[in-house]
Parts: structure tokens; C-alpha cells; sequence
């Protein structure tokens, strides 16, 4: 029958082994450590359990403990072996857990999407994290990637495809693609099960950006000029995206600091091209004329076409759009237009080569180790191009490439 009390472990002193019957004892040993002990005998050999350490085990949990390793004595089974291979166990299981969890798409994915964060703006990682977290994460993010197989990936884009969302589709196929060629070059995948859904997605409709030729882009720019109602902030942008055939974005944000007016270019910055690479744009002299005009309004600091309601601040992404609507071209012509207007006539008539031309557009090389080391390449014939083009405006504008540019009314709305 068990000895011990309560009262009995409290009072015992140092050194001191008081034994509660059935080989189960309480010690405090030289150092002070107080535990539990159990000592038996296997086969004629005596064997010391260590059943833990007070006061985390009580004398109530101590008995128990020491019931359970009795049991195992009578099977003739060593409880300190017993319990260094359930430990064993776990340690395995933990290990393995954890190795699913490093070897699991979504972890890969956080780690490629990390890997690749410098060369991305934070806007472009933060819609692809998010993509992958709506559409991928929640269906078989816990996977091994090396268990996922084409079946599964069809069926995330199927149920993109349902909800109409073609493109998200092409662009969720198109970033798994990439987490497990990833995984594959860093050796914890050997197959990229996306890369056989080539063909599945369902064909989206070609959608051109709105644009106008000739006769009809002729009639836009002179009413661009004239129209009285559009903010001049506005009338100059528009104008300067025609002439330089750039992006919205790049001619909203243009600073003054990245033109190099003497040299007649315009330098943008990786962090506000698309492709994150530097680009030379040329500048025409009716370019030119446009930012003369706009250093008179404005003057030669910040912002070269600031906002109405805040001159440290670019205009809004909505601002060009919406005066060309308000001039009725809703689906007719877009700012981006202008660029479609630019590629589609110089590839026609400029005579120029479709090289030069795609630079021009800075339109992304297929050899990107070649397009690193480029953005000044075929600078001389890209600058002949963009005079070509702003005198085609011209002529299409006023009917002369040698009449100088009007001068832009300052009235606004």
C-alpha cells in the first residue's frame, strides 16, 4: 500500500529517497532536483524508471504513472525503453509534419513569391500572393507539391472559368506554373504538373484596345486642342501621350528631373516601367513643345502634369479617360489607344524595323538576358521614329508638318 503523504514530500529534506511502495520512491538528490523513481526488476536485472520531476507531477500523477510502467514490467517491457521510442515516434511524426508543411505549395509559393519580391513592384507581388491565396491556397495548398497532379490543377482553373474570369484563369495557370518549376530547381519537386494544361483554358475573346486612324485621329487631336471644356492639365497629358506613344501611367507620374531636354529624352525609371526596366524615350520637338507649354504653366519642379486639386500629386488614372468620354469616344479611343494608333501606323508606313518599333513601345524582349543590357539599343533610329511620328501627328492635326504647334489654349473647365 502506498506510504507517502502529501505532507510527507513537503517536509522531506535534502538529500532524501522515501519510498511509497511497489518500487516507486520520491528523492531530492545533492543538487536539489526532487523527483519521482521506479525501480524493477526484468528478468532478474534491476532497471531504474524515472517517472518526473516534482512538484510537475504530482503524488497522485506519480501513482499513476507508476501504475501504467508496472504494467509494462509484467509484459516484461522496459518503461524508460518504452517511452524513449514513443518519444522516438513523435520526433519522427513532428519531423515529417514538418517536412509536409516546408514541401506544401503554399509554402513554396510564400518562398518563390519572397525570392522574386525584389525585381516586383509591391503592387504586382501583392496581386499575385492574393490570386494564389484566393484561388489556389484554400483547394491544395497543404498538398506536397510533389502529390498535386494536372487533374487537380484543371479543376482550380475550371472553377475560375465558371465565374467568368478568364484571364484570372490564364494567370493563375500561369503563376503555378512557375511555384513548381521553382520547387523542381530547388529539389523538392520533379514535375510541374501546370505545365501539361497547356490548351485547356477556354480561349478568351480578343479584346483591342479602342483606337483611331488616320482621318479619325485626325478629327481627335484637333478636338483634343480646341475643346475648351477639358482642364489643360488634361489637353497637355492627352497631347503627350500621342506624341510619345507611352503608357498612361508613365505620363501621369513624369517628373521633370527625368528630362534631359537638351539631349531631347525622357528617362524613366524601372520602378514605373511595366516590364521594371529603365526606358529612353526620345522626344520630338512637338513633345518638346508640350512640355515648353507645361514648364510655363506649371514650372520646372515636381510633376510635369500634376493633379487639379493637388500639384503634388499625379492626375488620376481616370483623368484622360474620362475627358475622352465626355468628348464622346466612350469605346472609340483610350489613352493606351494612342499606342495602338502609334504600333499599328509605324509598322505600316514608317518604314521602320519591327525591332525598332517594339523598342520604341518597350515591349518586352523574348531574351531577357539580352534585354538587360539594351535600353538604349537602336536609340539613334528610335529617335528618328518618334520624329517621324510627331510630325505625322502634326500633319494630321493642322494639314503641314511645318506649321509649329499650336499653342494650347489655357482655359478650363
Amino acid at each position: 500500500m502506498p506510504s507517502l503523504t502529501v505532507l510527507d514530500i513537503r517536509n522531506a529534506k535534502i538529500p532524501c529517497r522515501l519510498a511509497d511502495g511497489g518500487g516507486l520512491f520520491f528523492e531530492i538528490t545533492l543538487t536539489g532536483v526532487k523527483r519521482w523513481l521506479y525501480r524493477f526488476k526484468i528478468d532478474g536485472v534491476n532497471g531504474m524508471y524515472i517517472v518526473g520531476r516534482y512538484p510537475e507531477i504530482s503524488l497522485k500523477e506519480a501513482r499513476e504513472s507508476h501504475l501504467k510502467a508496472k504494467t509494462l514490467v509484467r509484459q516484461g517491457i522496459n518503461p524508460a525503453k518504452a517511452r524513449r521510442g514513443i518519444k522516438r515516434e513523435n520526433i519522427e511524426k513532428d519531423n515529417k509534419r514538418k517536412d509536409l508543411r516546408t514541401k506544401s505549395l503554399e509554402n513554396i509559393a510564400l518562398e518563390w513569391i519572397e525570392q522574386q519580391r525584389e525585381g516586383w513592384s509591391i503592387d504586382h507581388a501583392r496581386a499575385i500572393l492574393e490570386t494564389l491565396k484566393r484561388d489556389v491556397f484554400g483547394r491544395i495548398g497543404d498538398q506536397p507539391i510533389d502529390t498535386i497532379t494536372p487533374p487537380e490543377v484543371l479543376k482550380i482553373l475550371r472553377k475560375i472559368e465558371t465565374r467568368g474570369s478568364l484571364e484570372i484563369a490564364r494567370k493563375v495557370l500561369q503563376r503555378m506554373s512557375a511555384v513548381f518549376r521553382y520547387a523542381i530547381q530547388t529539389g523538392r519537386a520533379t514535375y510541374n504538373p501546370a505545365a501539361d494544361m497547356q490548351g485547356v483554358l477556354k480561349a478568351k475573346t480578343v479584346e483591342h484596345m479602342p483606337a483611331v486612324y488616320d482621318k479619325e485621329l485626325s478629327e481627335l487631336l484637333k478636338e483634343i486642342n480646341s475643346n475648351n471644356k477639358i482642364h489643360i492639365t488634361t489637353k497637355l497629358a492627352l497631347q503627350f501621350t500621342a506624341a510619345t506613344a507611352c503608357r498612361s501611367g508613365e505620363v501621369r507620374n513624369a517628373r521633370w528631373t527625368e528630362m534631359l531636354l537638351e539631349e531631347r529624352e525622357w528617362h524613366i525609371p524601372a520602378e514605373r516601367m511595366k516590364m521594371r526596366r529603365p526606358h529612353i524615350v526620345p522626344l520630338s520637338k512637338q513633345a518638346l513643345a508640350i512640355l515648353t507649354r507645361a514648364s510655363t504653366l506649371f514650372g520646372t519642379e515636381g510633376l510635369i502634369f500634376p493633379s487639379v486639386r493637388d500639384a503634388k500629386e499625379p492626375m488620376s488614372d481616370n483623368a484622360m479617360s474620362k475627358a475622352l468620354r465626355d468628348m464622346g469616344y466612350r469605346g472609340k479611343a483610350t489613352p493606351h489607344g494612342f499606342r495602338t494608333s502609334f504600333s499599328s501606323m509605324a509598322h505600316e508606313r514608317s518604314g521602320f524595323p519591327s525591332e525598332v518599333i517594339e523598342k520604341a513601345l518597350a515591349h518586352e524582349e523574348k531574351n531577357k538576358i539580352k534585354g538587360a543590357y539594351n535600353r538604349a539599343e537602336y536609340l539613334e533610329q528610335r529617335r528618328q521614329l518618334m520624329d517621324w511620328w510627331g510630325n505625322k501627328l502634326q500633319t494630321l492635326e493642322f494639314g503641314s508638318e511645318i506649321i509649329p504647334l499650336r499653342k494650347v489654349s489655357n482655359r478650363s473647365a
